[in-house]
């Protein structure tokens, strides 16, 4: 069959689980393609795919669907911003030479120039970093060098960047000029051997891309990561892949809603709060209460500390009550550091704690299921997952871990299945 063909030929060349995207989605894009090429017959472009290289490159550019935004997940440039800033220091690894921090996969560019607009916020200059932006869609690059952004591309509430960095021009938004020469665009493949006199890079972002990998070919990916990484350097994961890296050589540098990852030093466990390597000073986020895992999407307020009761007075005032909702907020915080930090059975202890507490919530048990998959207890993890999309049906996060589990496990067709309907919620949250 063709489809199937066409899997492992996506598979071998940019490590694509065609069950995370489904099959509706990879037969859609062979129809684009067919019929861009004039081609009825489903050999007949097989054979075509095989003879032209051009061909293979048009189908991974109509394969990969790109989901991304201007500061997708603060926490996580907000570490990039300390960590740069620490080895920048007086005492840093990079101390009198540019930063190198390389973007991958870039998509359409809202990463990359989200990092050089961090950093310049941060007061530093355009000679003191770098930036690298790489992909494997060609129609991404194209799209991310053009760098014209409507309001797909402009999420949240906090939007000043926008005023600071961009123009207005025909069709939405430009980056100014300096941010845009802080970024240089390039073709790679995360899975293309890296040269061993490639320079090593002092911040890695590799986001969202792991969960379209099946195990094997994660492994391979963390391994490349771990050898494009300098060794003061730190990699910052999405959410949904925080588990990963934890047995491949990292350890977590335990900050919050962050993600981000350190070489782990020799002899240190993989649940082990991480060593900054010698040249990077510590730096921490200001403390904050994190936001709770989805999908409760708002961020709880501090609550002020209770009123002490005194012995001595009767009249003393009660302690105040704590609303359900923003309790449950504070514990599923809590569970998400413990997760990230690496603190894996901690997390699957509280996690159960918290649903004696509060009942159950896709947001637990999405938590459950990260910390099972992490330390290898899949039946946990799968029971957990899909408990989560019982209660949350469009829990992408959930939907993404769930179908690679089910596909290591052999059961394709529900991975396939699970991928669909991925999909499907991409291709709504585009036409928003």
């Amino acid at each position: 069959m063709i489809l199937d063909d066409v899997e492992q030929l996506l598979h071998e060349r940019i490590g694509l689980d065609a069950g995370t995207v489904g099959a509706s989605g990879l037969n859609y894009a062979l129809k684009q393609r067919m019929a861009a090429c004039g081609v009825a017959d489903p050999s007949a472009y097989w054979q075509r795919l095989l003879a032209a290289p051009p061909e293979l490159q048009e189908l991974i550019n109509a394969v990969i669907v790109p989901e991304t935004w201007f500061f997708r997940d603060p926490g996580a440039f907000a570490a990039m911003t300390r960590q740069a800033l620490a080895m920048r220091g007086p005492a840093g690894a990079a101390r009198g030479r540019p930063l190198r921090l390389v973007s991958l996969p870039c998509s359409t560019g809202e990463e990359p120039y989200s990092i050089a607009m961090a950093l310049f916020d941060a007061g530093l200059a355009a000679p003191d970093f770098v930036i690298d932006a790489v992909d494997v869609s060609t129609r991404n690059l194209a799209a991310a060098a053009h760098a014209v952004y409507g309001r797909n591309s402009f999420r949240g509430r906090d939007l000043d960047f926008r005023d600071r960095h961009f123009k207005p021009v025909e069709g939405g938004y430009r980056p100014q000029a300096e941010i845009r020469r802080q970024v240089r665009f390039r073709y790679g493949n995360l899975l293309d051997p890296v040269p061993a006199d490639a320079e090593p890079y002092d911040v890695v972002f590799c986001r969202n891309l792991l969960i379209y990998f099946d195990r094997e070919t994660q492994q391979r990916a963390l391994a490349t990561l771990h050898r494009m990484l300098a060794p003061h350097g730190v990699l910052l994961v999405g959410a949904g892949e925080a588990g990963l890296p934890l047995a491949r050589g990292f350890a977590s540098l335990r900050l919050p809603m962050a993600f981000a990852f350190v070489k782990q030093a020799a002899g240190e466990r993989h649940n082990e709060p991480a060593r900054l390597p010698a040249g990077v000073p510590a730096l921490h986020l200001p403390p904050s209460r994190p936001a709770p895992a989805p999908p409760l999407r708002t961020r709880m307020p501090a609550r002020p500390a209770p009123a002490r009761p005194t012995v001595t007075s009767p009249a003393a005032a009660p302690l105040r009550a704590v609303p359900p909702r923003e309790a449950a907020g504070d514990s599923l915080g809590a569970i998400e550091r413990a997760a990230n930090e690496g603190r894996l059975g901690e997390a699957r202890q509280a996690v159960r704690r918290h649903l004696d507490a509060f009942g159950p919530s896709a947001a637990a048990f999405y938590l459950l299921g990260l910390a099972c998959d992490a330390e290898g207890a899949g039946e946990e993890a799968v029971e957990a997952y899909r408990k989560a999309l019982y209660l949350a049906p469009d829990h992408r996060e959930a939907m993404a871990h769930l179908a690679l589990l089910l596909r290591q496990r052999g059961d394709a067709a529900g991975a396939k299945a699970l991928g669909e309907r991925l999909r499907r919620l991409e291709k709504r949250s585009e036409h928003r």
